[in-house]
């Protein structure tokens, strides 16, 4: 990840099939029974390996709650890139809606996040997000730039889903729909300077 290590086990491309097994088994346990309630015994069994097996890949239960949170960003939530800057306010519309589906999911991503404790970039598309700007609108001044690219990539997230949700008790498309007319504030005055 850039400007940061990755928790033990969760880097982009080598998870190994007991951690995999480990995470999804504790993805599942998340939402039938919340993240209280989820011991590594039931881990263990779910995922079909023994529970030293966790502690040898996740010594305490935060380096578990990390790497969970990290997997399930990757693998429950992944994104497609938008092609433009001026397509993510249907990336983020798409990732609000995602977060609807599994919301158990979201609020742990959220949650990790927003603690600051994930290990993980805060906004992994930040630095997609400043190439598209970069290429699209290379006129913007350092700080338009940045305020641009702080909003999008809020925006896009599980911590902006949780907020709209338990803030104000939002629905899956008001959610979706606040979040895209809220991009397309933020690209409104500098669509005329693409370039």
């Amino acid at each position: 990840m850039p400007g940061g290590s990755e928790p033990a086990g969760v880097s982009a491309s080598d998870v190994n099939r007991t951690q995999e097994a480990i995470l999804a088994a504790y993805a599942e346990l998340i939402e039938e029974l919340g993240t209280d309630d989820v011991s590594f015994r039931l881990i263990a069994r779910r995922a079909g390996v023994g529970e030293r097996t966790i502690f040898r890949n996740y010594a305490t239960r935060v380096d578990l709650l990390l790497a969970e949170a990290v997997w399930i960003e990757r693998r429950i939530f992944p994104r497609e890139d938008a092609a433009s800057i001026f397509d993510m306010p249907l990336t983020i519309r798409a990732a609000m809606e995602s977060y609807d589906r599994r919301p158990e999911l979201a609020h742990v991503v959220a949650e990790t996040t927003m603690r600051g404790i994930s290990g993980a970039t805060p906004s992994p598309r930040r630095a997609k997000l400043e190439a598209m700007i970069d290429a699209e609108v290379p006129s913007l001044g350092a700080a338009e730039r940045r305020a641009i690219v702080a909003a999008l990539a809020h925006l896009d997230s599980a911590a902006t889903w949780v907020a709209f949700r338990r803030e104000f008790g939002m629905t899956r498309s008001d959610i979706a729909d606040a979040a895209g007319w809220a991009a397309e504030a933020v690209l409104d005055p500098i669509r005329f300077r693409v370039g």
